[in-house]
């Protein structure tokens, strides 16, 4: 080993051999708890203060927290400017995203005016901004499409043709999204209320990451229909995205050639200028609002064009001014889309409280994640009665109203203001703009979730278990639909954690010279085997999936192979009590020998002198061989006896040592990496004590966590044949402890961690 400046890294410690009965009265181990008992905890839930009241509101409407601490002159230039801007992206995003829910872009407006006001109140993030989102959409599309096709709502038209009803068919389409959107919202308060926040903690970020880069996938395909100006069939169910591609591809030739014109144009505008704010990001006191731009523009060419007389070219279509009362959803629904509503609720509170910490960390604020929740799904709710479908953050929102100087959710507030002022008295000047120029806007926000496929790289180097997490979420995403994929991904991700706690490392360690540290003998070289001792550890908590591994790698990492083991010691156990059964048999029938003789001396007359015995006792009568007396004084021969019977007792170590193939006499098994036990455990580690302890190998625990210390405990583990006294703090101990009761303290008198015995 090299070199090392002992005078500032060499450290001395002197205790006690600790083992856990020694711990629990050194460090007082005892129920030192200051929390509330349940009795405690419910009656305070139950009582009724000002305080409590207070402190409820706050923590329930975080607004009347933060509001009243509102600083003017600190942030409402901030807000004012990231609002608007943030206010004039949710005009074109609300609309186009509208189309990927099957519905009219009017609702995308609702969208994104009702749900921002209500996380206004409720929600504990400052920077995201609640609306409309792609992943979202399409998810709600996939739903409304499905209960609500086209093909139901073809009816005789007056010239004897087929001619769809596209008034009722979109009025039923909203009855599915909002009766979709409040379940959603139900769905999310309750688990909130039940404080079931840490269920997004399964979501991990390459799941969420394929599974929105996949629904992106999904997303680009549902709008080439309108870049094209091609009606596709409907397809539904597994592999419903290839068979639209496909058709798609066939209808290549059926092309409107005005609205690809159109779509090129509003495209390569679009992604220039996307470029441009990149790039000058920095320099440009805002960002470029292009997309707004762009709709204006399109919306007015069109109009004093006449291209949709002349070209045909889809457009928005009627577009009501004002705002609509609220109505209650059509609740029989609710069996029909209570799958998707879960799944929807899911994926929606994974991608706003991913947004929301994200900006948390970097500001140095707190996201609560069941406020988060009752938020969301307050929005969703409320929502869901003002004709609004689902919502939840949008990223390409969220960077804009941070970037832009947004402190607090206020600015959200007044971009609901702006898309308020645009539902009543501006909206109807959109009917003219082309649903290709909205498809198009849809496309270039949608950059920023393909460039997620820049993680595989990164992910083929640093962890193939999230590689592959990323991959199977992304093509089970892709091929099985939205909702499928979803659940197979979640069932993935679930299983590469069981393989992960049922293929652990498995190793022995041995002792670094001079240090009381124990590592694994295959990865360090310094690190060496004390002789006769073999330290075991697995690399993850031991419980019912991997107890029986656990055992097999025990044996196979310390070479001790239990079945021959334990074998011998039957056969030699057999040959034993074989050889006691003849002895007994031999001495009673040495007895019965010595009984017909004495009868039969007795029946000549002559005395038999029991007590007497001398050179010539044989011609008085024979002694009986059979009677042992009872010796109470000291016999010569018992040293040389003694000498014989230690003699055996080395001799039986020694072949002992060589039936385990290393002259093993004693095992540890450092589980400090467990976190809890299970039955199994516990008859798993009561297995090893017993078979190894049949073959005379002494069996110890280190490294226990109290809390698995009680567990242990309450299991009924420990015993007179286990007792505490086997369980040790550290490893360390337990070799101390090992070596001092086998005299051999001396093989590690050199270690700089001095322990007084």
């Amino acid at each position: 080993m090299e070199e090392r400046d002992v005078s500032s890294e060499e450290h001395f410690v002197k205790r006690e051999i600790l083992n856990e009965d020694l711990l629990d009265k050194v460090a007082q181990k005892g129920n030192w708890s200051t929390e509330p008992t349940l009795g405690e905890r419910v009656k305070e839930s139950l009582s009724c203060s000002v305080p409590r009241l207070k402190n409820f509101l706050l923590t329930w409407v975080p607004v009347l927290a933060w509001l009243p601490r509102y600083s003017i002159r600190e942030n409402a230039i901030g807000d004012l400017v990231s609002g608007c801007s943030v206010g004039i992206m949710h005009l074109p995003q609300g609309m186009a995203y509208a189309l990927l829910a099957s519905l009219r872009p009017v609702f995308g407006l609702y969208t994104s005016l009702y749900p921002v006001l209500v996380y206004f109140i409720f929600g504990t993030s400052r920077h995201i901004s609640i609306g409309t989102f792609a992943v979202v959409s399409i998810m709600v599309g996939t739903v409304t499409e499905r209960l609500a096709p086209d093909n139901d709502f073809i009816g005789n038209g007056t010239n004897g043709t087929d001619s769809e009803d596209i008034d009722e068919r979109d009025a039923y389409r909203v009855q599915i999204a909002c009766a979709l959107t409040v379940l959603v919202g139900i769905f999310q308060i309750l688990l909130g209320v039940v404080k079931f926040g840490f269920v997004v903690t399964y979501l991990s970020e390459p799941l969420v990451r394929g599974y929105t880069t996949g629904s992106a996938c999904h997303v680009c395909v549902s709008q080439l229909k309108y870049l094209f100006g091609v009606k596709p069939s409907r397809f539904t169910g597994p592999l419903s995205l290839i068979y639209t591609l496909v058709d798609i591809c066939k209808l290549l030739p059926q092309t409107k050639i005005p609205e690809l014109v159109v779509s090129l144009v509003a495209l390569t505008v679009l992604i220039v200028a996307k470029e441009i704010n990149d790039c000058y990001r920095q320099k440009l006191p805002l960002p470029i609002p292009i997309e707004l731009i762009v709709i204006i523009a399109a919306t007015i060419i069109t109009h004093f064009c006449g291209l949709t007389s002349k070209y045909f070219i889809d457009v928005v279509g009627e577009i009501p001014s004002g705002l609509k009362a609220p109505q209650a959803p059509d609740a029989s629904l609710f069996s029909s889309v209570i799958g998707d509503a879960f799944a929807v609720a899911i994926v929606g509170f994974a991608i706003n409280i991913s947004l929301g910490k994200t900006f948390a960390l970097k500001h140095g604020y707190k996201v609560d994640n069941n406020q988060e929740l009752v938020s969301l799904g307050l929005s969703n709710t409320v929502g869901g009665f003002f004709q609004c479908y689902a919502v939840t953050s949008s990223l390409s929102r969220s960077l804009v109203q941070e970037s832009t100087g947004g402190k607090t959710q206020v600015a959200g507030v007044i971009s609901s203001i702006i898309v308020l002022i645009t539902v009543l008295k501006i909206g109807s000047l959109f009917e003219d703009l082309p649903k290709a120029v909205l498809s198009t806007i849809v496309f270039v926000n949608l950059k920023g979730m393909f460039k997620q496929f820049m993680d595989l790289p990164m992910l083929w180097k640093t962890n193939k278990v999230d590689l592959m997490v990323w991959l199977v979420t992304f093509i089970s995403t892709v091929l099985l639909n939205l909702d499928l994929g979803l659940a197979v991904s979640i069932g993935f991700s679930m299983l590469t954690v069981i393989f992960r706690t049922q293929l652990p490392r498995y190793s022995i360690l041995g002792n670094v010279p001079g240090t009381e540290l124990y590592l694994d003998i295959d990865t360090y070289k310094e690190a060496k085997e004390i002789p006769g001792i073999k330290i075991f550890r697995s690399s993850t908590t031991i419980y019912y999936t991997n107890a029986e591994m656990f055992l097999d790698a025990l044996q196979e990492k310390t070479g001790i192979e239990m079945g021959k083991l334990l074998g011998a010691k039957k056969k030699r156990d057999a040959k034993q009590k074989l050889k006691d059964e003849k002895e007994k048999k031999k001495a009673k029938k040495e007895a019965k020998r010595q009984e017909k003789e004495m009868r039969r001396h007795q029946g000549n007359g002559v005395a038999l002198n029991l007590t007497e015995t001398g050179p010539n006792s044989s011609d008085k009568g024979q002694a009986n061989c059979a009677y042992e007396p009872d010796r109470t004084v000291f016999d010569p021969d018992e040293d040389s006896q003694n000498s014989k019977s230690f003699s055996h007792i080395s001799q039986y170590e020694m072949e002992k040592g060589k039936a385990c193939g290393c002259g093993t006499h004693s095992i540890i098994l450092d589980i400090s990496t467990t976190s809890f036990v299970d039955t199994v455990t516990v008859k798993t580690l009561k297995s090893v004590f017993r078979d190894y302890g049949d073959v005379d190998l002494e069996v110890f625990l280190a490294g226990c966590q109290a809390c698995v210390v009680d567990q242990l405990e309450t299991a009924g583990f420990f015993s007179e044949s286990i007792p505490k006294s086997r369980l040790f703090v550290t490893v360390h101990d337990a070799i101390l402890h090992i070596l001092k009761k086998r005299g051999q303290s001396d093989l590690i008198l050199d270690m700089s961690c001095n322990t007084q015995f």
